[in-house]
């Protein structure tokens, strides 16, 4: 996966993405968590996977705001910043319909997206998400404050040695090959401030409503009750 890098123009903040491929259908990738557009190469298995989707699409990668190449930022954004940086992204590559492949914490911005810019969303794919990742009084399923307080502390303490590793991928925590190639992709995805806040803002972001003022075919939050869903990821904060 040759570089590519380029940067669309989000208000004062640019954004980092690449393209691959060149078919007629175009699919965003919304990343979770953090990201880095150029590391992604170093990674046989999204290579192999970016290379499948280039077959058929344009296959659009890029960096939140914050993460990655894209320019550093003082906060968490909200979600609608995010949502803005997107488009942006999709003008600068001349995108003005896509499918959205929203996983993990990116899965409540695509929602968001195609919710709010109906048009400009062909279809939208999920994947280890959910429109809620905290337990409430009347959602059974997601960390407790406890739990995003350890991460927060973890990941502060010790960003870039690899922690978090038994929360993205357990099966994969106590393989040292693994651990030093996660160490890796935090120390070029986050700075420790900012994943720290990332997941601070976990506890902010409740996608349901979005759910109810957009409804449709899959508007209720019932299907996304499982706990399997929970365990993908982090969360936006938003407005």
């Amino acid at each position: 996966m040759p570089s590519g890098v380029r940067y669309a123009r989000s208000g004062d903040v640019h954004i980092a993405y690449r393209v691959m491929g060149d078919g007629p259908l175009d699919v965003v990738f919304v990343p979770g968590f953090v990201s880095n557009v150029e590391w992604y190469s170093e990674q046989p298995g999204f290579c192999a996977m970016a290379e499948r989707f280039s077959t058929f699409c344009r296959y659009i990668l890029w960096d939140k705001r914050g993460t990655g190449l894209s320019d550093p930022v003082d906060g968490v954004p909200t979600l609608d910043d995010r949502a803005d940086d997107l488009e942006a992204v999709m003008n600068a590559v001349g995108s003005t319909r896509a499918a959205l492949l929203g996983v993990s914490e990116g899965g409540p911005m695509a929602l968001l997206f195609a919710a709010t810019r109906p048009e400009r969303v062909s279809a939208l794919v999920l994947y280890g998400t959910t429109p809620r990742f905290v337990v409430a009084a009347d959602w059974a399923y997601g960390w407790s404050q406890e739990e995003i307080d350890r991460f927060c502390t973890e990941a502060e303490n010790r960003w870039g040695e690899g922690p978090l590793l038994d929360l993205f991928a357990p099966s994969l925590a106590h393989d040292q090959a693994v651990q030093e190639v996660w160490a890796r992709f935090q120390r070029a995805s986050a700075s420790p401030a900012m994943a720290r806040s990332v997941l601070e803002a976990m506890g902010a972001i409740d996608c349901r409503e979005i759910l109810r003022q957009h409804p449709g075919p899959h508007a209720d939050p019932a299907p996304y009750r499982r706990p399997g869903l929970l365990r993908g990821g982090g969360a936006l904060h938003g407005r």
